[in-house]
């Protein structure tokens, strides 16, 4: 009998025999596409990553701009290096960097889209340094669209707070800096061939 089970290849044990029983499409593959248990949580923590910098980025900018409006409005510019870099509030119905003034309202819609757009794309989000710069951006973009809601003059048309004023420069907030620094981060990134998923494209 053992020689005629050895012949046959009959399975060892119970585990054995189910695998060998089971339908080819039913087996695992080791070359499928499908994320495993340890992919997974690698995405999640991305995810987490990127909200992290996010409200960071967010309470930063928010924090520093009720400083400014309480402390800084209607007062003379501080100076922080000489005549290098000053603190000066400024409201700017604009973009960053005080551009655009007549489109507050196109600026505030695609500031809401840019939120809508990073919030859904996180789902596929498995590359850390794609989690910052996302991060980077989704919070200096929640900054400025705060300002745009809550702010003077009113609702999608409010000014939003700068008050770094380099000398020859336009004045801006922290939230313009992020915004900045994410977008710097993501051309680098696209340079390199990484993508939001981890993929990496060699040239």
């Amino acid at each position: 009998m053992a020689e005629a089970e050895r012949v046959i290849g009959t399975p060892d044990n119970k585990d054995e025999a189910d695998d060998a029983a089971a339908p080819a499409e039913a087996r695992p593959d080791e070359h499928s596409s499908d994320q495993g248990p340890e992919e997974r949580p690698r995405g999640r923590r991305r995810v987490v990553a990127l909200f992290t910098v996010a409200i960071v980025a967010y309470l930063l900018d928010l924090g520093s701009k009720l400083l400014v409006v309480a402390r800084l409005e209607h007062q003379p510019p501080i100076p922080v290096i000489g005549d290098l870099l000053t603190f000066t509030a400024v409201r700017n119905p604009g973009a960053a960097f005080g551009f655009g003034g007549a489109f507050t309202i196109i600026f505030t819609i695609i500031a809401a889209i840019v939120v809508v757009v990073i919030a859904r794309l996180a789902r596929k989000l498995y590359s850390l340094p794609w989690a910052i710069a996302l991060g980077l951006l989704l919070g200096g973009a929640l900054g400025n669209l705060t300002d745009r809601i809550f702010r003077a003059p009113g609702f999608l048309q409010g000014a939003v707070v700068d008050f770094i004023a380099p000398a020859h420069f336009a004045v801006f907030n922290l939230a313009d800096s992020a915004i900045v620094c994410g977008g710097f981060l993501i051309v680098i990134l696209s340079f390199r061939g990484l993508d939001p998923d981890g993929t990496v494209h060699k040239n």
